[in-house]
Parts: structure tokens; sequence; C-alpha cells
């Protein structure tokens, strides 16, 4: 179930987002400045090579800790970012006022919630867990 779990979130932010965002309302967004675009392209290829090296740890390695923090911090910078987009003019929105929802949320905050949410949960069960020697 842990595995499982890890690979979810990972599949979020390695490949969902990249295909979510490469196209013209991100990457190829004609109203976005070329320093914007190379920072968009930067932040995808490296999460989804961070995903990479993530899902070779929990499926090679077994080594599932490294795996959910290094997923955890990807994560948790999108939703810090999304809890401050205030403070720096930042939206979930697009330009021309759509959103993409479920359930009247965001999708990005849903799903990566909901990610989070699981991830600090195996984290802790594998904290409780007696080690036995």
């Amino acid at each position: 179930m842990k595995k499982s779990i890890i690979t979810f979130s990972i599949i979020l932010y390695a490949v969902t987002v990249p295909f979510l965002e490469i196209n013209n309302t991100h990457v190829f967004n004609p109203d976005w400045t070329p320093h914007v675009r190379i920072h968009e392209v930067w932040q995808l290829i490296t999460n989804s090579a961070i995903g990479i090296l993530c899902l070779w740890l929990v499926w090679v390695k077994n080594e599932t800790k490294i795996s959910t923090v290094l997923s955890l911090i990807i994560i948790g910078g999108f939703l810090l970012a999304y809890i401050l987009q205030d403070f720096y003019g930042g939206s979930m929105k697009y330009l021309d006022g759509s959103e993409k929802t479920l359930l009247g949320i965001n999708i990005g905050v849903l799903g990566f919630g909901i990610a989070f949410i699981l991830l600090l949960l195996t984290l802790i069960a594998a904290k409780q867990k007696p080690k036995i020697s």
C-alpha cells in the first residue's frame, strides 16, 4: 500500500502536471515572457527527474522514506505557493478567468492535497511501526 501511495503521488507531479502544462496555457503561452517559460520548463524537468529517482528508490532500492520526503517537498512546495499566491500575485486561474476544478476545488489543490495527506500518513505510520531486531 505504501509503495502505491508514493507511486500515485509521483505520477501526479512527474507525469500529470507536465501533461497538463506542456501546451498553450503554460509552456507555449504567448502571453508569458521567455524568462517565465524557462522557469516553467526547468520546474517540469526537475520535478519529473526527481519523480524518476523516487520511483527507482521505491521499486528498485525498496527505500520509501527518502522518496516520501522528496515527494512531500515537491507537493508541499506547490501547496505553499498556492497558500501564498495573494502575496506574490499568483493565481490558478487562466487568463480567460477559467479554472480547472472538481467539486468546486482546484484540481491541483485537490489532487496534491490528497497526495500530501496520504504521504504524511505513510511517513507517520512508518515511524510508529515497531522495529524487529
